[in-house]
């Protein structure tokens, strides 16, 4: 394990090429670019007009990051030559993934939305998710087009990870159940990953850990421990070409999260 420098709440994660991405909340939005090889601050990027960060991913194919605003109601694109663009979504964007189309899905909660942008933000499609998915925090995409979400806001009776059809409608494999602190249960499972062989990662913030889980959705094994974190995880991003788990988080005190740090795990 590796821990990347202390400081200001840290948003969220992602890796691209050679470098490390890390977004962190100084009252304005201020990205820290790290070498993924020797972890050295290489600069630091401040992106205007943001006004609270809820993720951030990035795109191998069209070489950017991009990072939900839920105030603006939009993603910011960040490309590695320094330009900033922004679209709106039109309803508050939870969280982000890129599917192997390299379009961007976004995640809003509200209305139980997963909508699929274009790189440039052209609205491909909204996808309603079942009735019982409550709440829904992140959703992925597998390689095969079925959907991975995590649902379950603090109080919610349930608290799962679902495999659905590529339409969203029905739920084909479940993980998870009731709110508890038990290995293969959760309580508020906020982030998702997916390595190449289909395996998926879920960050369990209340429980303080990372689990993974079979294609299936069966459970495999705890990847990260409470006994591992200081405070309390908030994101996650996977390095599948160097198996590294990108793992955010941050202190809360005080009814806000006042420092953070990115952690990194061989997984």
């Amino acid at each position: 394990m590796h821990t990347l420098p202390e400081g200001d709440k840290v948003c969220g994660v992602t890796s691209l090429r050679e470098e490390i991405y890390v977004l962190k909340w100084k009252g304005h939005c201020e990205v820290e670019v790290y070498d993924v090889i020797t972890f050295r601050l290489l600069r630091c990027l401040t992106l205007p007009n943001i006004r609270s960060v809820t993720d951030v991913t990035s795109c191998e194919r069209y070489r950017c990051v991009y990072a939900s605003d839920n105030v603006v109601k939009c993603v910011h694109r960040l490309d590695l030559q320094g330009a900033v663009t922004q679209w709106a979504v039109h309803d508050v964007p939870r969280a982000l993934s890129v599917n192997t189309a390299h379009n961007v899905l976004v995640t809003c909660n509200r209305f139980r939305k997963v909508k699929e942008f274009t790189s440039r933000g052209y609205l491909l499609r909204e996808v309603v998710l079942p009735d019982d998915v409550v709440t829904p925090w992140h959703a992925i995409m597998s390689d095969g087009g079925q959907f991975v979400v995590s649902h379950g806001h603090l109080y919610a009776a349930e608290h799962r990870v679902c495999k659905l059809t590529a339409d969203g409608r029905h739920i084909v494999h479940s993980h998870g159940g009731l709110q508890s602190p038990d290995g293969d249960q959760y309580h508020v499972p906020r982030h998702l990953a997916v390595d190449n062989n289909e395996f998926v990662f879920v960050l369990d913030i209340l429980n303080r850990r990372v689990t993974m889980l079979s294609p299936t959705l069966e459970y495999v094994r705890q990847v990260v421990g409470p006994d591992q974190l200081k405070w309390s995880p908030y994101r996650m991003s996977l390095d599948v070409q160097r198996r590294r788990l990108y793992v955010t988080e941050n202190r809360y005190e005080n009814k806000n999260y006042t420092s953070g740090r990115v952690l990194v795990f061989s997984v």
